[in-house]
């Protein structure tokens, strides 16, 4: 039997393990013994930094709310609760974001959280345009005004009223079909 040779399948190998390897200090780039047990470190820390960076960005975002809470007189834990109670879910990055770039849009919000927390009701947050909000209690919204409902709220009416082919209807074709 012929005698079979591996060297280039080991020398692609241990190249593909150094090229991972540039950059680093002393023998770590040049040695491929410590070049792996480096790149196999490399790979553990990345895997849990990933993991950790998540968890740093959250707390900036808390932080930054919190600090824009504190200029409108309420505390993060009691806006975060607020907002609860009115039913707006938004998430801590964009709530972040408003704190910095749009401050009257994040002291509309706070305004809701307050109200929310006093009244303990519902609150339905519209937007009209990306920069400004328009607040609107349920109540006083009427439960017949199909034209403001987006197509989603529709198709859900069109299901519960038992209405055929719902799912492939435009919304012109739902609206007539509702009323």
């Amino acid at each position: 039997m012929a005698r079979v040779k591996g060297g280039t399948v080991s020398k692609t190998r241990r190249r593909k393990v150094l090229k991972q390897a540039k950059g680093y200090f002393g023998s770590k780039h040049r040695l491929y013994k410590t070049a792996q047990e480096q790149v196999f470190h490399s790979g553990a820390y990345a895997y849990r930094d990933r993991r950790a960076k998540k968890r740093d960005f959250r707390k900036l975002w808390i932080t930054r709310i919190n600090a824009a809470c504190r200029e409108n007189e309420i505390s993060y834990s009691k806006f975060i609760n607020g907002l609860n109670i009115a039913g707006v879910t938004i998430n801590r990055k964009m709530l972040s974001e408003l704190a910095i770039d749009n401050k009257e849009a994040f002291k509309d919000l706070v305004t809701i959280a307050k109200d929310a927390l006093k009244s303990g009701k519902k609150v339905e947050v519209k937007e009209e345009k990306k920069s400004e909000t328009k607040v609107e209690t349920k109540a006083k919204e009427p439960k017949n005004d199909y034209s403001k409902m987006t197509l989603t709220e529709l198709k859900k009416l069109a299901k519960e009223q038992g209405i055929k082919g719902y799912s492939t209807m435009k919304k012109d074709e739902l609206l007539a079909n509702l009323k």
